[in-house]
């Protein structure tokens, strides 16, 4: 099994804390974006679209896309459980995870897609699109600063996968594009000093 993964890629770092949530240990080939391994024919044989991360089985069986790959982690250790207990429970953090990824993770991509430097020639760059999803990220930091009143987590009373996704658009948000949380969200940050603290969240 070998997991391959991208230095400072927002995708693989959720597989990355998700893993050490499970303590699980796999082998990573991690490619960064000035080599661009992934874009090479290599690589591509294993994920045409060239994305990461990609997770290789013993058998050669290719798993893409982030959540999929915790998804199925989470069948093989369900301890602990990051999908949630229940029926009700799955459902909410489905619901949460993908509220998180549309209103969190995709505008900050999009911002820092369409106006950090480092796209310029990379990628088209629309700047009134970055713009406008700043606008929109910065409103939902506030949204969900009000849904975390009186919640430890995101969604249900214990951490999963909808606060890991939030987690890593939190830190990218800060980190590429010098957004912090506002001063006056407390309970967003209340949250994200507490999902901080976790030893994972180096992973």
């Amino acid at each position: 099994m070998k997991l391959y993964s991208l230095k400072n890629g927002v995708n693989p770092r959720r597989v990355r804390i998700f893993l050490a949530e499970k303590k699980v240990t796999v082998p990573i080939e991690e490619f960064d974006m000035e080599s661009a391994g992934h874009k090479q024919a290599t690589f591509l044989a294993k994920n045409p679209l060239g994305t990461l991360p990609v997770l290789e089985l013993d058998d050669g069986t290719l798993i893409s896309e982030s959540v999929a790959i915790c998804r199925y982690f989470e069948e093989m250790i369900p301890e602990p459980p990051l999908f949630g207990r229940s029926s009700l429970e799955r459902a909410r953090v489905e619901m949460w995870n993908r509220r998180m990824e549309l209103e969190l993770l995709l505008p900050t991509i999009d911002v820092f897609v369409h106006t950090n430097p480092f796209w310029t020639g990379r990628r088209t760059q629309v700047a009134a699109w970055g713009e406008q999803r700043h606008k929109l990220l910065v409103e939902r930091m506030r949204w969900l600063d009000s849904e975390l009143k009186g919640r430890a987590f995101i969604g249900i009373d214990h951490y999963n996968i909808a606060d890991i996704t939030a987690q890593v658009a939190i830190l990218t948000a800060r980190g590429a594009l010098k957004l912090a949380i506002p001063e006056d969200h407390a309970n967003l940050t209340r949250w994200w000093n507490a999902v901080s603290a976790r030893p994972t969240s180096r992973a």
